[in-house]
């Protein structure tokens, strides 16, 4: 029973690994498809994401179906509790990214327009967040999470920032406020895919430590 259990929760880590994969890449294309106005592009990320909500209720499927038949206990339990929480951020990500391109779309059929925001730094950060906390998950490795945590500060600002550019342009040339909305919401998304990370880094510092650190400093 033993090895049947080991085998089991490996392979749950490789599912989960395959979704955090998928996921990563979704991102990927949906920042692209905003800095190229790319609705092709942004089209592929929408229809994808039924394939993310899929490998999500598999992999909660599986996971509760180790649960009722190994009864696991100690770092198993815990193992499966994290990998419950991550897969529900992983799917909430794909998600986001989903948002992200449903404003590529609507941004690409605008006229050629003047990009008051920067988004490189503030995608960069986040997509970098979200690619540690997956390592941090593969290695198990806290410090690595403790990182992200931290990075999450960052993302914040640069969330806040946007907000204050927003505000300018808006009282600049209020005709463009439905356009500045739409990178609004794409800085939303971004800093809600920074939370996400910072929400699978801190179930990496309790999987791998036992410490729960969510709402105190790390």
């Amino acid at each position: 029973m033993s090895k049947r259990l080991t085998r089991e929760i490996g392979d749950l880590k490789q599912e989960i690994l395959g979704l955090g994969t998928a996921v990563e890449d979704r991102v990927r294309l949906a920042v692209a498809s905003i800095h190229g106005r790319d609705a092709v592009l942004a089209a592929r990320v929408i229809e994808g994401d039924r394939e993310i909500d899929e490998m999500e209720v598999d992999l909660e499927e599986e996971c509760l179906k180790v649960l009722a038949l190994h009864h696991p206990m100690a770092v198993d339990l815990r193992y499966i509790i994290a990998l419950l929480k991550i897969n529900n951020d992983l799917e909430r990500v794909g998600d986001l990214a989903v948002n992200i391109a449903e404003r590529a779309v609507v941004l690409a059929s605008l006229p050629p327009f003047r990009m008051p925001i920067d988004f490189d730094a503030m995608a960069s950060q986040t997509q970098d967040m979200l690619r540690k906390s997956l390592d941090a998950l593969v290695l198990l490795e806290p410090e690595t999470a403790r990182r992200v945590c931290l990075q999450d500060r960052i993302v914040d600002d640069q969330n806040r920032e946007t907000y204050r550019i927003v505000r300018r342009e808006v009282q600049e040339d209020p005709a463009r406020l439905d356009y500045l909305i739409h990178l609004l919401n794409v800085s939303r998304c971004l800093e809600r895919i920074a939370d996400h990370a910072t929400n699978i880094a801190e179930d990496v510092i309790y999987l791998s430590q036992g410490e729960i650190v969510r709402h105190h400093a790390t």
